[in-house]
């Protein structure tokens, strides 16, 4: 039987090969279209028994199977699962695209919606009917006969181009390398990673130490290597990805200039036909904000309160590189290396330093006793076919060892895997005939891999991003809903969504919680209380920079989908240059081509949403200010979460969950007092 096919427990990974693909989804497209055909012949009164619930069992056969090929796209990406993966999309695009249109699908959810029974649906199938109206106004039901067939051009033109977007970077990101074989060039850069570039150099049969423009690779050689000649040159090939601006081993055909113009003109095309004025109006239709005015006004806010402090930040870096480095100009692959240099003078201690009492284990112990902390559950090594032999498998139980929900944990950068960290959804809580179906999820990174026998260690930057991403899984894995369309992350708009990720990285600074995650690769010594003193003292170092570059990636996003007309005479580049005059301190080099690697926009469905980071960081710095009243490892408050934010999942809107847990309507004052913007 074909892998893709079975959908009575997890996905058969060990077996799944690219020849797998293409049988599955053409036999799954198949089936759900004779069941389409079929619902909508069917003369009897839609409900929710006869009509809602196998429509939806259908579909998620359909997102199942194809969530693994996408999934394996990411994690284990190669010549022949990309061409079968990109075969395919399209097919997808359009079956999704042809529901959204059907306008007899969506007549039978308004006769629901109007009929009687509708008032004794629970409260999340009101929530699932709600969303598919609305779902389906935004995806061209209402658009006349002869307009239809352009709208779903678009859409499967956006997602070949959005797929085509990531796979420039990642092959863009994989050309280069550049080989060190004098050891006085490398200096500053720490023995471990060094120790990783060298074999990496010998894997590769060259001499010496041998770098890449993966994170784990490049970001020792810009924060630590002396030699300023080889950060211009690392940095110019990293922020020269996918461009037209080439550095060696670069290639013009990986250049992703022309694919964001024709992505802008096609989203801003599509929001006209549905009646937007812009691509920004339309992508809040489902979003908490309301206008891309009101979002742009909160950051604008947001910027003129950060402006002072970044300034501050920048005046001090520019002083310390002059007098005690010698660089008088500042140049953007200066910038961390002197940070970091200034960090060290200022309160002692490195980020190598503290790296070594962050060993993979004892990171994971500490996060897996946090949860039960908080949350009363226990999470236990479990197994399951896996793609990589370095990916792991877990169980979460209750208190009563129910089983509540798996993961998959891929923390290690490779070749066939895309940069970033991310969490998606393997298997989603739902009731089904046979009883609950328990969620699954996936959670990955792109942290250096363990050397020598000795366990990974994470800079304090990396556990922040495990315990990131595991927000993001715990929002998925807790939630008590049992209709799939707002059960876990689904239905949560997306300017919500980040509520629980970002909160949970606020444990990352207690000394309750380091106490219990750290040892040192060495010694075994737990954290030491002075070297965690001088963590938090520098908790908040240039934290006035880092919001102010937030907010530019956000306002250059929203004002890209609202106000650039991609048909007119102004370049994406020029625009961001205007973003970057309004509210950076900073100014990167003309050379720089950041957009071209803006993948969370350009192919990420982050489009016109980038600010959801900074909306939902106020949101997620709110709830964590009551536990900061009630004790931050308070069970009662914890519980309080669960139950209000993640059980929850998007069966109800999140501003009414927020009040749920909060008691009140979110304040900004939260986020800036722990970024330390406060006079």
């Amino acid at each position: 039987m074909n892998p893709l096919l079975d959908f009575t427990g997890l996905p058969r990974f060990a077996e799944i090969t690219p020849e797998h693909v293409t049988p599955a989804v053409d036999e799954l497209l198949n089936r759900n279209r004779a069941l389409t055909s079929k619902l909508l012949a069917d003369t009897t009164p839609p409900a929710w028994d006869n009509f809602v619930q196998p429509f939806e069992d259908a579909n998620e056969h359909l997102s199942r199977a194809w969530g693994q090929v996408g999934h394996l796209n990411m994690v284990m990406n190669g010549p022949e699962l990309r061409e079968v993966y990109n075969a395919n999309l399209p097919k997808i695009t359009q079956y999704y695209a042809e529901l959204a249109q059907n306008l007899a699908l969506f007549q039978k959810y308004k006769a629901i919606r109007n009929s009687s029974g509708f008032a004794l649906l629970n409260t999340a199938q009101k929530k699932v009917i709600e969303n598919e109206l609305r779902d389906f106004r935004l995806g061209g039901a209402e658009l006349p006969e002869e307009k239809k067939a352009r709208f779903m051009e678009i859409q499967e033109g956006l997602s070949e181009l959005c797929s085509k977007f990531s796979d420039n970077i990642l092959d863009a990101t994989n050309a280069y390398t550049c080989v060190i074989e004098d050891e006085k060039d490398i200096s500053g850069i720490p023995a471990d990673e060094r120790q990783v570039a060298a074999e990496a150099a010998r894997e590769a049969g060259k001499t010496g130490w041998l770098f890449t423009l993966k994170a784990p690779s490049y970001g020792p050689v810009i924060q630590y290597a002396d030699n300023r000649a080889l950060r211009e040159r690392m940095y110019r090939a990293y922020t020269t990805r996918a461009s037209e601006q080439l550095s060696e081993g670069g290639k013009i055909e990986l250049d992703n200039t022309p694919l964001m113009t024709q992505i802008l003109k096609l989203r801003a095309e599509e929001a006209q036909m549905l009646g937007f004025a812009s691509f920004a109006e339309y992508s809040l239709a489902s979003k908490m904000a309301d206008t891309p005015a009101q979002v742009v006004e909160f950051l604008r806010e947001l910027a003129q309160r950060a402006k002072p402090f970044a300034e501050k930040d920048l005046a001090e870096l520019r002083d310390f590189a002059a007098a005690q480095l010698g660089i008088s100009d500042l140049q953007a692959w200066d910038v961390g290396y002197v940070s970091e240099k200034l960090r060290q003078q200022r309160y002692a201690f490195s980020e190598q330093e503290v790296k070594q009492y962050f060993p993979e284990d004892a990171v994971l112990s500490g996060l897996f006793g946090l949860v039960t902390a908080l949350f009363g559950l226990k999470i236990t090594p479990s197994s399951a076919p896996q793609w990589h032999e370095t990916v792991r498998f877990f169980d979460i139980r209750d208190s009563t060892d129910l089983l509540v929900g798996q993961f998959y944990l891929d923390l290690y950068a490779r070749a066939s895997k895309r940069g970033g960290a991310w969490m998606d959804d393997a298997i989603t809580r739902r009731s089904t005939a046979n009883g609950i179906q328990i969620p699954v999820a996936y959670l990955n990174c792109n942290f250096a891999s363990p050397l020598g026998g000795k366990p990974a260690l994470f800079t304090h930057d990396e556990v922040n991003t495990l315990f990131h991403e595991f927000g993001h899984g715990l929002h998925h894995l807790l939630t008590e809903v049992e209709e799939l369309g707002v059960s876990g992350i689904n239905g949560v708009e997306w300017d919500a969504v980040e509520l629980p990720s970002q909160f949970m990285e606020n444990f990352c600074w207690e000394w309750d919680v380091l106490q219990n995650m750290t040892r040192h690769a060495d010694s075994n010594e737990k954290l030491p209380r002075a070297l965690y003193d001088k963590m938090i003292a520098a908790k908040n170092f240039q934290s006035g920079l880092q919001m102010l570059r937030q907010i530019e990636f956000s306002l250059f996003d929203l004002r890209l989908h609202s106000d650039y007309d991609a048909n007119g005479k102004q370049t994406v580049q020029q625009l961001l240059n205007e973003v970057r005059a309004e509210v950076a301190v900073l100014i990167p080099p003309a050379f720089n081509r950041f957009q071209n690697s803006f993948s969370h926009i350009f192919s990420g469905g982050y489009a016109a949403g980038y600010y959801s980071y900074k909306w939902a960081e106020v949101l997620s710095a709110d709830a964590y200010s009551l536990f900061e009243e009630h004790g931050i490892l308070d069970a009662a408050t914890g519980n309080h979460f669960r139950q209000q934010i993640l059980a929850v999942g998007g069966s109800r809107n999140a501003m009414d969950s927020f009040i749920a847990f909060r008691g009140r309507e979110p304040e900004i004052d939260a986020l800036l007092r722990h970024n330390g913007l406060v006079s």
